[in-house]
């Protein structure tokens, strides 16, 4: 019961996050009133004493929660337990074993130079969808395996590393497949979301350019 309370009720915090994140946007039109999501936080914290009011408020709460929520089936990732899933608000579509950021830092001891291999933690949109897609290693990749950073640009291109399917979702991050299927269900990535070759497929068909992606 408790494991089924969890997968009902996270992606309604995931949700509720995405309010207070929205905070500083500008005010949005409800059919009868204008209200921020700031506003909905601050009703939702602090109810006028006023019955009427206080009505009033909830009722703008929950109208700027309503507009938050996905009307179509999103993506949620949990970091921590290393799951993917595809949900609607009440009900589980798939769930898989992934891997997500190890949190390692690497420093490049001639330039200085720094990174930190997390997964993002927010909401995005699949904004990409590629096929047989090849990886262009970055510096870091070269670094990290004490090999010389190559001028030509060929050198840098796997076709192998990423799988047969990737999602993106901005700024170099993808949900993808893996040569190390052995390791999903670890945080060993390098900052995108690791999935096994069937799970990826079925996951890659199901969506499209725009769903929502809830990462915590």
């Amino acid at each position: 019961m408790k494991y089924k309370y969890l997968f009902i009720h996270v992606p309604v915090l995931l949700i509720a996050a995405a309010v207070l994140s929205l905070a500083a946007r500008p005010a949005v039109k409800t059919d009868r009133d204008t209200i921020t999501a700031a506003d909905s936080v601050r009703t939702i914290r602090d109810l006028s004493d006023d019955p009427a009011t206080a009505k009033k408020e909830l009722r703008q709460a929950r109208a700027a929660l309503a507009r938050l929520t996905p009307k179509a089936p999103y993506i949620v990732i949990d970091t921590h337990a290393n799951r993917i899933q595809l949900r609607t608000v009440d009900t589980v579509l798939f769930d898989a074993s992934c891997s997500t950021g190890s949190g390692g830092e690497l420093v490049d001891s001639v330039s200085g130079r720094h990174w930190t291999f997390d997964t993002p933690r927010g909401v995005f949109k699949v904004n990409s969808k590629l096929e047989d897609p090849w990886w262009r290693k970055p510096d870091w990749a070269f670094i990290e395996d004490n090999e010389q950073i190559p001028t030509d640009e060929d050198e840098r291109l796997d076709p192998r590393m990423m799988g047969e399917y990737a999602i993106g979702f901005g700024d170099g991050y993808f949900i993808h497949g893996t040569i190390y299927e052995r390791l999903l269900g670890i945080n060993v990535t390098h900052g995108c979301v690791r999935v096994g070759s069937d799970d990826l497929k079925k996951l890659y068909y199901r969506v499209g350019y725009g769903t929502h992606i809830y990462i915590f």
